[in-house]
């Protein structure tokens, strides 16, 4: 499996925004930067599975770090991206940095001025993601 370096990737730039009555915290994206569904992003030492949808404001939304795809479509178990705001010492309104990997399929998370090194995982072929999907669902 290939390491790529996020110095070496093209990278979004995403704002910390909260949310709803509860203040729940999502990742505000350019317009157009990623296909909506589901990703792999890769944060610090762990690897989640996030939602990514057009919100209500026409806006793109990272919606929750989930632990596997079909809990990120369901939003369904633990969202992890407020532990990952805190443990990096961030807050509503600061940047994020979302590191292309794999084009629609995998990316990495960090906060500014942080460097990271990426595990590249082949992108699923689309027949084969289908057939994943139906056994998920």
């Amino acid at each position: 499996m290939a390491r790529v370096s996020s110095d070496g990737l093209e990278t979004i730039h995403g704002t910390i925004v909260e949310s709803g009555a509860l203040d729940r915290l999502k990742l505000g994206l350019p317009d157009g930067a990623m296909p909506d569904g589901v990703i792999r992003v890769d944060a610090g030492r762990s690897t989640y599975h996030a939602p990514v949808e057009v919100g209500l404001d026409d806006d793109l939304e990272l919606r929750g770090l989930y632990d596997n795809a079909r809990m990120a479509r369901e939003r369904d178990g633990q969202n992890h991206l407020d532990d990952w705001v805190a443990d990096n010492g961030l807050e509503a309104g600061r940047t994020v940095l979302l590191d292309v990997v794999v084009e629609g399929a995998q990316y990495g998370l960090r906060a500014p001025g942080e460097d990271a090194v990426y595990r590249v995982v082949e992108r699923p072929d689309d027949d084969l993601a289908a057939i994943a999907e139906d056994v998920d669902g």
